[in-house]
């Protein structure tokens, strides 16, 4: 569900990074800016700063992990119940 209101912050990277993969008119769209891709590349830029990550293309937020996550090929290994390991 897109934003109401235009994100800030780590609000909007987290946003941003999750929809990152969809492109930046999708990933403007969702995290508030509409089709303001100028006003949310600037805020986007501004809210990386501050966190003090190092990015300066929207693909750049995704992760390793994310990309493992999305190759569905792993296999999930874990207790069958919660007291036995």
């Amino acid at each position: 569900m897109a934003s109401t209101t235009p994100l800030k912050g780590s609000e909007l990277v987290d946003c941003a990074r999750a929809n990152a993969k969809q492109g930046i008119e999708t990933a403007a769209y969702q995290c508030g800016y509409g089709e303001d891709l100028n006003t949310f590349a600037g805020e986007l830029r501004k809210a990386c700063e501050q966190m003090n990550l190092q990015v300066k293309e929207l693909n750049e937020l995704i992760t390793d992990q994310d990309m493992i996550l999305n190759l569905g090929t792993g296999e999930i290994i874990a207790p069958d119940t919660a007291s036995d390991l």
